[in-house]
C-alpha cells in the first residue's frame, strides 16, 4: 500500500540533488515548455513572496522500477528561440542505480528545471535567422536590477513583475548596478562571516539612495534560496510504475494541458524508450501524415481493446518486440492499396479504416486471397460513412467478427453487420449526396479509379452547370418538372470528376457546348470518364432523362464496388 509524506526543502538543496542525480523524472514526462518571461516572472514571484506551489514526488527503489524502467535527468542547457520560447527538446532516457537516484519528481518539472537552468544550467538565445537544428546560439544571463532609479515597471499592468529580473544576450554590456543572480552561489555570499561584504561590494557601484533596496534584494535573494523552504512537496512510496503513470496524468490535467496523445505517447516511451524514434522512421513516405495516434490506435487493434484506448505495459511489450512484424504488415497494407489502384495516402486523417484490413492481413498469412472483399469492405466503410460516431466500438465489432471467420474480410462477414450490409436505401443515399459532401467526393474517386491521375488535382464539377437552373425554363418544361430539376441538380448524377484546370475552362459552359467542342476522340474519352450514357441527349431541356439514366448507371457501378 503506498503512503504519502510531506516534506519541504530548500532551493538550493533541491537542485543539489538534481545535480548529483538524486532526483529524475519519469521517461513519460512531457518536453520542458516555459519561455524565458515564465522563468523571469517564477523569480519575481519567489522574492514577492508568493508560494510557488506544492510539488509531488515519487520515491523509486529496487521494490518498484525495473532495470528496463527509463526515466530523464533534468535538462541543464535549453535553447530558446528569437520569441524567447523554449524548443522543443526531446529528454535522453537511461536507466537508473537506485543507489544514488531515488526519487522522480512527478509534478513539478517545468518549475525545477527553470530554477535549475537559473542557477545551475545554461540558457541560448537563437538569432533570428539561425537554423532551428542548431543548437545553442548566444549565451544569456539571469540579471535582476539592484538601483531603483532605472525599475521600468508598469503598476497597472496586470501580472507584471514588480522587479527588473530579466534574461539578457548583452552580457558584454551590464550594468554596474545589474547583479547576476547565480552569483549568489558564491562561497562569500553563503558564508555568515562574509555575507555581509560580499553584498556590499556587488552595490558598490549602486547610488546612495538605491543601496537600501539592493541590500534588502540581496538578502532576500539568499534568504529565497539557501534558508526558506519554498519546496514543499508530497513525496509517495511503495507505488508502481502504472499507478505513477495515472497520477502523472491527473496531475498534468491543469495548467498547460497535455492532449491525449501527448500523455498516451509519454506512457508508451516509459515502457519503451526508442518508441518515438522508431515511429519517426515509419510515418514517412506512404505514411507521411499519418501521426503517432495511427501506430497507437493500431497497436491496440492488434494486441489490447481498442475501446479502452489506454497502452498498458502488455500492449507496449508486444508492439516493441513484435515491431518488425507490424512494420511488415504496414507494408502489406499499401501494397494491399496499390494493388486496388488505391493511394494511401487518401486515408491519412481518416485512417480508422484501414485498422480491419491491418488486422487481417497481420494475423492472416492468406489476407491476399481476400483483396475482393478487402475492397468491399473499404467500399462500404467509406461510402456508407461507418465511422462517423462509435469509432472504437465498431473497431472492436470487426476485430471480433473477423476472428470469427479465421482472420479473413469476407463479403458475407460484411452481410452480417447491419451498418456494413450493402442495401438499396444505402446506394440511393450515396446517389443522393451533394457536391461538397464528403460521400459525393469520395464516390466520384472510387467510380473514377481506373483513369485517375493522382499527380494531378481533380474537382467535383456539374455536368448540366448549377447556374443554368436559375435561369429561364425550357419552353417545354412545367414549372413542376423544372422545381424538380433544379432539386436534382447538385446531386451525384449531375457531378464529375473533372482536372481542376479542364474544370476552369469549362466554367459555366452548357453540357451540350462543352461536348461538342471535342473531336471524336476526346467525346469518346469524355463519356467514358464521366460516366455519360451512350443513349442520352446533353441538352439542358432533357435533364431529367439525362440524370435517371446516368443515376441507374453510376446505380449500377456502385453496386459492383460494394460487392
Amino acid at each position: 500500500m503506498s503512503y504519502l509524506e510531506d516534506k519541504s526543502i530548500t532551493i538550493y538543496e533541491a537542485l543539489l540533488n538534481i545535480k548529483n542525480g538524486k532526483y529524475v523524472m519519469p521517461a513519460f514526462q512531457r518536453q520542458y515548455v516555459w519561455s524565458m518571461e515564465q522563468i523571469e516572472k517564477l523569480w519575481d514571484s519567489i522574492l514577492l513572496d508568493y508560494p510557488i506551489a506544492t510539488f509531488l514526488f515519487w520515491h523509486v527503489d529496487d521494490n518498484n522500477v525495473t532495470w528496463d524502467t527509463y526515466f530523464c535527468n533534468f535538462l541543464s542547457n535549453v535553447t530558446f528561440d528569437n520569441r524567447k520560447q523554449a524548443d522543443s527538446v526531446n529528454y535522453e532516457l537511461s536507466s537508473i542505480d537506485v543507489r544514488i537516484t531515488d526519487t522522480a519528481v512527478l509534478d513539478g518539472q517545468q518549475r525545477l528545471t527553470s530554477l535549475f537552468l537559473s542557477l545551475f544550467g545554461e540558457a541560448h538565445i537563437r538569432q533570428k535567422y539561425a537554423r532551428k537544428k542548431v543548437v545553442g546560439g548566444l549565451v544569456t544571463k539571469l540579471l535582476i536590477e539592484l538601483n531603483k532609479n532605472k525599475l521600468d515597471i508598469d503598476e497597472e499592468e496586470y501580472n507584471s513583475k514588480k522587479y527588473d529580473i530579466r534574461f539578457t544576450e548583452k552580457v558584454g554590456r551590464l550594468s554596474p548596478t545589474q547583479f547576476e543572480v547565480r552569483n549568489i552561489l558564491d562561497q562569500k555570499f553563503q558564508s555568515d562571516d562574509t555575507r555581509e561584504i560580499a553584498i556590499e561590494e556587488a552595490i558598490a557601484n549602486v547610488p546612495t539612495d538605491s543601496k537600501e533596496y539592493a541590500r534588502t534584494i540581496l538578502n532576500k535573494l539568499y534568504e529565497k534560496i539557501f534558508v526558506e523552504k519554498l519546496i514543499r512537496y508530497s513525496e509517495i512510496h511503495d507505488m508502481k510504475q502504472d499507478d505513477a503513470l495515472e497520477m502523472f496524468v491527473r496531475f498534468n490535467s491543469g495548467g498547460k494541458p497535455l492532449k491525449k496523445a501527448e500523455i498516451t505517447m509519454s506512457i508508451l516511451e516509459a515502457y519503451w524508450a526508442s518508441a518515438k524514434t522508431e515511429f519517426g522512421k515509419v510515418l514517412v513516405d506512404s505514411y507521411d501524415g499519418f501521426g503517432t495516434d495511427f501506430i497507437i490506435r493500431s497497436a491496440l487493434m492488434l494486441y489490447g481493446d481498442v475501446v479502452k484506448s489506454n497502452i498498458n505495459k502488455q500492449i507496449a511489450d508486444e508492439l516493441k518486440n513484435n515491431w518488425n512484424d507490424f512494420k511488415k504488415s504496414l507494408n502489406n497494407l499499401k501494397d494491399v492499396l496499390r494493388s486496388l489502384h488505391i493511394d494511401i495516402s487518401r486515408f491519412s486523417s481518416s485512417w480508422n479504416v484501414l485498422l480491419p484490413v491491418l488486422y487481417s492481413i497481420y494475423y492472416n498469412p492468406d489476407y491476399d486471397k481476400s483483396l475482393n472483399a478487402i475492397r468491399a469492405y473499404l467500399m462500404r466503410a467509406i461510402l456508407f460513412t461507418y465511422f462517423q460516431s462509435g469509432t472504437t466500438s465498431k473497431l472492436q465489432q470487426m476485430k471480433s467478427n473477423i476472428n470469427s471467420y479465421d482472420y479473413e474480410i469476407t463479403v458475407d462477414m460484411l452481410e452480417q453487420i447491419s451498418d456494413l450490409r450493402s442495401t438499396e436505401g444505402k446506394i440511393e443515399d450515396i446517389l443522393n449526396s451533394e457536391k461538397g459532401s464528403r460521400v459525393a467526393g469520395e464516390a466520384l474517386y472510387y467510380l473514377s479509379l481506373d483513369w485517375i491521375n493522382k499527380s494531378f488535382k481533380y474537382e467535383q464539377d456539374h455536368l448540366h452547370p448549377y447556374d443554368r437552373f436559375d435561369s429561364s425554363k425550357p419552353v417545354a418544361v412545367s414549372m413542376d418538372e423544372w422545381r424538380k430539376w433544379r432539386g436534382n441538380r447538385n446531386r451525384l448524377p449531375n457531378l464529375q470528376l473533372l482536372e481542376g484546370r479542364s474544370n476552369g475552362s469549362k466554367n459555366m459552359m452548357s453540357l451540350i457546348d462543352y461536348y461538342n467542342d471535342m473531336n471524336d476522340e476526346q467525346k469518346a474519352v469524355f463519356c467514358q470518364q464521366a460516366i455519360i450514357p451512350s443513349d442520352v441527349s446533353l441538352e439542358i431541356s432533357h435533364f431529367n432523362d439525362f440524370y435517371e439514366k446516368r443515376k441507374e448507371l453510376l446505380a449500377d457501378k456502385i453496386r459492383k464496388l460494394l460487392q
